[in-house]
């Protein structure tokens, strides 16, 4: 075999190496989905744990698989289980997503210092908010966040009144105002259990209490066409209202990205209006931001966007 083929053989081979990486590149937002499917239980919990929608979760585990050639993920009844190759997977993809994660929070560290207050509706799972925080301190060792919990009916005053520095809430289009940074839209759906019809009954309502947004909207709206409903539940987050709904305890108003297996949209729905879109935002205290809030508004305009978008 003479030199020149020998050269051609071994650049043949190395170019069939360099496609070969290439189309096993593995992208560590994928791993992260992985190992929160695993960690936490199944697709559902994994989705709320990262903030995304079930459909994105399974999207992004169908897509890994794909790359890989392998199954990596075996249902077992109701839950889910490594196979044999997810298992082999599971201590790099720990170290992959892990390694990347250090490497970022310590490209971004800053000098910045202060404090900033932050109040944030459960639209997102506080746990999903903790790491958006957690990402935001190691970047800004020298920033101190309060972070709470509210409505947002009572954020949105709050705002206002200058008791928090940023806020994320959820508004409808007409009170979007000029400085409000969009993270993600919805369309308001009614939804029942797809168990439940609740067509021919007193409907039990499934509201987030007695001042929410969705109860003024829903009851004008079962009055006109002259539905008779009760309060049969109340409960903080619209992933409590989900779960009552699924579990067949009334009909509620949901953005449609709850929408899907045991929750499906309700039968009567088409008898009313068209319910409006909703925005959730992140929005600013009134006048000068100090550059520390602005960081903040901007980390989670950055995480919370990518989230919206995977929805």
């Amino acid at each position: 075999m003479t030199q020149a083929t020998l050269l051609r053989l071994n650049n043949d081979r190395l170019s069939w190496l360099i496609h070969y990486n290439r189309a096993m590149q593995l992208d560590v937002e994928s791993l992260r989905t992985f190992l929160a499917v695993l960690d936490h239980g199944g697709m559902t919990k994994a989705a709320h744990y990262l903030g995304l929608s079930q459909s994105a979760v399974s999207w992004k585990i169908k897509r890994l698989e794909q790359k890989v050639g392998r199954t990596l993920l075996i249902r077992d009844g109701h839950s889910l289980r490594p196979s044999r190759d997810g298992r082999d997977l599971l201590d790099d993809a720990r170290t992959i997503v892990g390694t990347h994660d250090q490497a970022v929070a310590r490209l971004r560290t800053t000098n910045l210092g202060g404090s900033v207050r932050l109040g944030h509706n459960a639209e997102v799972p506080p746990e999903q908010v903790a790491d958006v925080l957690g990402r935001f301190r190691r970047c800004h060792p020298g920033v101190t966040v309060e972070f709470r919990i509210g409505r947002t009916e009572v954020l949105s005053e709050a705002i206002d009144a200058g008791e928090f520095d940023v806020v994320v809430i959820q508004v409808t289009d007409d009170e979007l105002r000029e400085d409000d940074v969009v993270l993600w839209t919805d369309q308001l759906q009614w939804v029942t259990s797809a168990d439940f019809a609740f067509t021919d009954c007193t409907v039990p309502l499934v509201t987030f209490g007695d001042d929410c947004f969705y109860r003024a909207l829903s009851e004008p709206l079962l009055g006109a066409i002259g539905v008779d409903y009760t309060v049969g539940i109340s409960v903080a987050t619209s992933a409590g209202v989900r779960a009552s709904v699924a579990a067949g305890l009334g009909v509620g108003i949901l953005s449609d990205r709850y929408v899907g297996d045991d929750v499906v949209e309700w039968s009567r729905a088409n008898e009313m209006g068209a319910l409006p879109r909703v925005h959730q935002i992140a929005r600013t205290v009134p006048g000068e931001l100090p550059e520390v809030a602005e960081q903040l508004r901007s980390a989670l305009r950055t995480e919370l966007q990518e989230i919206g978008l995977d929805r």
